[in-house]
């Protein structure tokens, strides 16, 4: 294996892009920039909020880049100025047009949060669950100007239980990407010489989350509201209105234990979980939260609201629905 001090642009967002930059800050190469999305109102009092990408380049004193747009040639001139080898794009949320693509001297990676051709697309990680995937991974891919099309250097796969949530998936996924990120840069060129193209004909888009997806349709089945949940955890998280309050779920697990009652019943109430009749199975729900309140395991709740919760009552099932 070889190993050359590269001149990096890092473009990135989240905590998950944050990852891979403390990991490079840690190594030789030479970190020439960060690029990041504009600071955006967050909380409660709505304040201008710096990414974590921001916050850690700042900490690290790496001098951080906002346009609300690559498509301005200013934007694509200052980031030319920098001349960098490789730009690592990670998780930033702009689109890149083919003249930024062709700035940096060797290649553009991207670190991206699915086994490619599956879940190319926004929410790779999210998608793999609520579908019931058993197995997804990091690849690290040389951009083109399509939605996650080009070629592929390297993967890392990882298993997804019937526990895992978005959240833990985030935290697995995020651990393999930084240091195959860190292996493919020490020897760039090998890499690049056994890139693999991406069969389109296996592929599967992983659509931006709304947060419209996220209230339960009772009449699914248990497996597919469970598998629902897990995936919106930790957002946008699912919900159904109870007694004319919004419920969030955020932890459950389904049953084969079948009820002639409607969906959305509840069927059954105790420490153990909250059992609710859906169109097959039952869910069980474990962990919620009322309005305005904490996250609560059903134990916990029941202690606090078990008049609420008890057997009979009914979840309001989507509008469309009898």
């Amino acid at each position: 294996m070889t190993s050359q001090s590269l001149r990096i642009v890092f473009a990135g967002t989240p905590e998950f892009a944050s990852i891979h930059l403390r990991a490079l800050l840690a190594t030789t190469h030479e970190i020439v920039g960060v690029y990041t999305q504009p600071d955006r109102r967050a909380g409660r009092g709505k304040k201008l909020t710096a990414s974590p990408v921001k916050q850690c380049a700042q900490d690290a004193g790496i001098t951080v880049f906002q346009p609300e747009s690559l498509r301005d040639k200013a934007a694509q001139a200052e980031l030319a100025a920098l001349k960098p080898d490789v730009l690592v794009v990670v998780a930033y949320g702009l689109i890149l047009p083919q003249a930024v693509l062709d700035i940096p001297s060797i290649c553009c990676l991207n670190v991206h949060g699915s086994l490619l051709p599956r879940w190319r697309g926004a929410a790779p990680i999210q998608r793999a669950i609520e579908v019931g995937d058993t197995r997804t991974g990091i690849t690290i891919m040389q951009m083109d100007a399509g939605l996650d099309t080009g070629n592929m250097l390297a993967k890392a796969s990882c298993d997804i239980s019937d526990t895992t949530t978005a959240a833990s998936l985030h935290d697995n996924l995020a651990a393999l990407g930084a240091p195959l990120l860190l292996e493919v840069l020490a020897d760039l060129q090998k890499y690049l010489a056994q890139a693999e193209i991406q069969n389109s004909e296996e592929a599967t888009y992983a659509d931006k989350i709304s947060k419209a997806e996220a209230q339960v349709d009772w009449t699914q089945a248990a497996t597919v509201v469970a598998q629902r949940i897990r995936a919106f955890n930790p957002f946008p998280v699912c919900f159904s209105e109870l007694n004319g309050e919004r419920i969030k779920l955020w932890q459950a697990k389904a049953s084969q234990l079948t009820s002639d009652s409607p969906p959305g019943t509840l069927i059954a109430s105790d420490p153990a979980g909250i059992s609710v009749a859906c169109g097959t199975g039952t869910l069980v729900v474990t962990q919620l939260q009322l309005p305005g309140g904490k996250a609560l395991t059903a134990a916990q709740m029941l202690n606090a609201r078990s008049d609420m919760f008890a057997p009979g009552k009914s979840f309001t099932l989507p509008a469309g629905h009898a």
